[in-house]
Order: C-alpha cells, then structure tokens, then sequence
C-alpha cells in the first residue's frame, strides 16, 4: 500500500547538499581542489580545542553530558548571562528546528526576509506553517516591511544578521524600531552565526532583549570562525521559560562530547579568535581589491563571504570546479547572475581570483 504522506512534507524541496570533496575530484580527475563554498574557517579549529578533544577520546564509549552543564557554564560566563538562559544545539538548525516545534502550530506564520537562509522556508513548511517572505531591501533585510507583514496569525520571525547569503547587516536603530512595532507573544530569531566577524559598530545587541526577558532567540555557533563545522555545535540564548520549553522537546545527548569539550576550550583561545579575524579581514581586502580591478560589483559584507556579481552564476561554478576551485552558485537563491564565495587563506583567495579571471 502507498504510504499518505502528508502534502507539506511532499511538496518540500529538501537542502542539496555538495558532494564529498574527495568524490568531486574523482568524478573530475582533479587534485588540490580548495574548497570556498560553505563559509567554513580557512584556518581550522583552535589548537587548544584539538587538544582538549584528543584527551578525551578514550572516553568516547560514554554518552556524552546530557545537561552540557561545562559548556554552558562557560558560555554563560563569557556572555555574563546565566546557564538557564543557554540551550545547546547539533548545530544552530537544530535550535532552528526546536524553536518552530516548540513555539508553533500547524498553520502559524513566520516572517521571514526572502534570499535568506533557506533553512527557515525548510522548517517552516515542515511544521506546516505558512512562511510569510519579505523581499531585500539593497541586499539587506527591510525590518519595516517585516513589521508591516505581520498579522495576528504571526508566531515568529526570522532575522539572519549578518544574512546568508548576502552577507549584509542590519543596524541597532532599525532593530530597535522593529522591535516596538511588534505584539509581546511574537517570537523573535536573531541569527547571528557571523557575530565573530562583524566591523561595523552600530551592530546590535540583541542579548539585551534576553536579559530584559523578551520573548527573543539569540542564535550564535562553533561552525564558523571557531573552525569546528565537522563537530556540528551551535548554541542560543532566550529567557529561562523559553529553554525549559525547548528542552522538553530537544532530544537527550543531541551534542556530542567532543563537540562540547572542544567548544568549551574554543572560548578560551582568544588568540584564536583574533587570528581567524585578521585573516578574514586581509582577505576581505584582497578581493574587494580585485573585484575591483575586474570590474565586478560586489556586496559590502559584514561576514566571512562575500556576494559577487559575475555572470551566469551556475555556469562559472561549473568552470571554476573544473579548475579545482570550489564555489557557491545562487540560483536557488534567486540571485542568478552571481556566485557566493568564501574568504579563505592568502594562497586560496588568489587562486579563485586566476581561476575567474580566465573566464570572466
């Protein structure tokens, strides 16, 4: 007999993941491919979290700490905010996931900036929830028409700051004007998986909102600048009522052990942190440089990649994979004529630039 899916989960267009690098390079009979597709840290983990994660391997037999009471003591004291307002994640989608499941029903809106991350439109149609799509405003979302896109069916609202793909970011004054305009039983998503990597200094504070117990969701993670994608560990923060709701549908041990020590000593490695900046920093300048001097426009980001448009977005990823350069087109972003990619090391950055310049 055939199974009745239901239609929400059957007309949903799963995330297309790459395939393994080491695949590609077989299927292409390429070497020495870089990868500057999924916005990871060119540099690695911190070496103090390598070693701290090599220590307990023996131990990996046990489950790992249900509570992640270690981490988030950590985490709570390096953000002067307390363990109970700290939830932990297999990643920040998790806690994507979590926040949908926990806080909606079937049939609830979220609103939500379009050419986003596409993880919430996922999520929002897998919970069968109706996801309200505001258009960019200059590549950055239109907090206003956000505003103006809420209903009385509203539950949430999703804000990635900076956004992915386009790597622009939304100031404190726009935040705040936003924030007034919205009813109290609205859930707010503040995504800031880039935090670390943010200039500019009108940046919000959105922990402000959880310290003044707002119905507000902070989401920060491991993936990024801390170099630890592969330990998939993300972390949010929100008032004490919205963890222990959260909790109650989180699964026991969703973080691993390794990921959790690893993060704990992460934190502490400053250097680390700095260093992984100053390289993102250089390498921001470098290509904005050369963009430049191909006449290519590109968007300011306040992230570790940078939007670019150069064409037929699809067609130059697959000219520069052949060149063993690894990229994001956009398309299914709906940005066709650019490509999406990451600042990697000095010697990989100027390889993706030869690479396009040959077929610009």
């Amino acid at each position: 007999m055939e199974l009745k899916i239901p239609e929400h989960i059957k007309n949903l267009i799963p995330y297309e993941p790459g395939k393994p690098l080491e695949e590609l390079e077989r299927e292409l009979g390429i070497k020495n491919s870089i990868k500057l597709a999924s916005n990871e840290n060119p540099i690695g983990p911190s070496p103090e979290a390598l070693r701290a994660i090599e220590k307990i391997l023996p131990n990996i037999h046990r489950y790992p700490d249900g509570s992640g009471f270690y981490l988030k003591k950590t985490i709570a004291e390096y953000f002067n905010l307390r363990p109970q307002n700290i939830i932990l994640g297999n990643g920040s989608n998790e806690i994507i996931e979590l926040s949908v499941r926990t806080f909606l029903n079937p049939g609830d809106e979220i609103v939500m900036a379009d050419q986003s991350f596409i993880v919430y439109q996922i999520v929002t149609q897998s919970a069968n929830c109706k996801g309200i799509i505001v258009p960019l405003r200059d590549f950055t979302h239109d907090l206003d028409r956000m505003a103006d896109a809420v209903t009385e069916k509203t539950r949430m609202v999703f804000i990635s700051n900076p956004n992915n793909p386009t790597g622009t970011a939304v100031g404190t004054k726009d935040v705040e004007r936003f924030m007034g305009r919205l009813r109290d039983d609205i859930v707010v998503i503040f995504d800031e998986a880039y935090y670390e990597y943010v200039e500019r200094k009108d940046f919000p504070d959105t922990l402000k909102y959880v310290r003044e117990g707002k119905n507000v969701i902070v989401l920060r993670t491991f993936s990024k600048i801390y170099g630890m994608a592969g330990l998939r560990i993300g972390y949010g923060f929100a008032r004490d009522k919205l963890v222990g709701y959260m909790n109650r549908v989180r699964q026991p041990f969703n973080v691993n052990s390794l990921a959790q020590i690893g993060a704990v000593a992460a934190l502490k490695d400053k250097s680390h942190l700095e260093g992984s900046r100053e390289v993102n920093r250089k390498g921001k300048e470098y290509l904005y440089g050369e963009f430049k001097k191909l006449g290519l426009n590109y968007v300011s980001t306040e992230a570790n990649f940078i939007l670019v448009k150069a064409g037929n977005g699809r067609k130059i990823y697959n000219r520069l994979l052949k060149k063993g350069v690894i990229i994001r087109s956009l398309d299914g972003y709906k940005f066709p004529d650019y490509i999406r990619v990451t600042i990697g090391l000095p010697d990989e950055n100027k390889r993706f630039i030869e690479a396009l310049k040959e077929k610009i």
